[in-house]
């Protein structure tokens, strides 16, 4: 048997699986500052195995001496559970990039809570909001949401309730993010068999609801750029100004007028926010006719963005075709 060949990874490749990692570390560490020293002092509820952490804990009696270490425990037994159920039935590439979340979440839950508990005895109390619940409420969630944010970023997952949903959609093409908040909210809806309030199940959907909102913000964000698309009869001397002044590529792309039919050439670029607006000053100047058109899109790959980019010679440069590539005859509109 030929076993493969090992290569020794390059500095660019390091890098990248360190910085991979702190994003990892440090997104589990801020998810979990969010639920240990804002949600769960103040006796919010919530969903995820978090959800059902707090549900166990509020059904323990308060002369119990581990109860409020309950959701530790908790999280750390529905994770394992639910990762080993994944590992099974998802595989093995499955478990390995879960495998980080699966245990750093609850192990900063552990960490977060001995460090609340160590402000309370120092300050007489939760220090973190507690005389403001909404306050409390805004940031846990606010911190809740950006860590996962974070972590689904470079493609992990913090574990949890995530499984289920990844399972269901792999054999029953069930969408993720729906199950994912029928999960959340079914372990919220749980809560009242602990007698809890219908304010603090409320206020558990608006975490829910907060969190998700900041998840989808953190996931593309310094990601999205601007899509510029440029029809102008002087379509040569912005090519070059964007080749040359902005430093970015350009695919020109044959088209036709819709009305007379005649054959135009329309510039494709993407550029950062910054640039636009330099983009758009530079078109002006050199055709205040132009026709151009911005949109955003979520993200870019490839060279000048997520490679290096690289600057071309003048005699590199290929040649000029544009004005030999045959397109459809033009025909003057009808007229009535």
């Amino acid at each position: 048997m030929k076993l493969p060949k090992i290569t020794k990874p390059n500095k660019k490749q390091v890098k990248h699986f360190l910085v991979y990692v702190f994003i990892i570390v440090v997104g589990n560490a801020i998810t979990a500052m969010g639920s240990s020293l804002f949600i769960i002092p103040n006796g919010f509820v919530m969903g995820g195995t978090t959800g059902i952490g707090i549900f166990v804990r509020n059904l323990i009696g308060e002369d119990v001496a581990w109860r409020e270490w309950a959701v530790s425990i908790t999280v750390y037994t529905a994770n394992i559970i639910l990762f080993l159920v994944g590992a099974v039935l998802l595989g093995k590439k499955f478990a390995a990039a879960t495998l980080a979340g699966t245990l750093l979440y609850p192990s900063f839950v552990s960490l977060f809570q001995i460090v609340n508990d160590v402000l309370v005895k120092a300050n007489g109390g939760n220090p973190l909001g507690s005389s403001n619940p909404f306050v409390a409420l805004f940031f846990g969630a606010l911190l809740f949401g950006a860590g996962i944010g974070m972590v689904v970023r470079v493609g992990a997952s913090t574990g949890g309730t995530d499984i289920p949903a990844l399972i269901l959609h792999k054999f029953f093409a069930w969408p993720i993010s729906a199950v994912l908040w029928v999960l959340d909210f079914l372990i919220i809806l749980l809560q009242f068999f602990a007698h809890i309030t219908i304010d603090e199940i409320l206020c558990g959907i608006l975490i829910a609801l907060l969190s998700s909102v900041v998840v989808e913000m953190v996931g593309p964000i310094g990601r999205k750029k601007m899509q510029v698309k440029i029809v102008s009869k002087k379509y040569r001397a912005i090519r070059d100004m964007i080749l040359d002044d902005l430093n970015r590529g350009v695919t020109v792309l044959f088209g036709q007028t819709g009305y007379l039919k005649e054959k135009c050439f329309v510039l494709l670029t993407i550029v950062s926010n910054r640039e636009l607006v330099k983009l758009k000053n530079k078109v002006q100047e050199i055709d205040p006719e132009a026709f151009l058109t911005v949109g955003v899109i979520s993200e870019v790959r490839g060279r000048g963005f997520t490679s290096e980019g690289i600057k071309l010679p003048k005699e590199a440069e290929g040649k000029d075709e544009l004005e030999e590539v045959a397109l459809p005859p033009q025909t003057p509109p009808e007229t009535t």
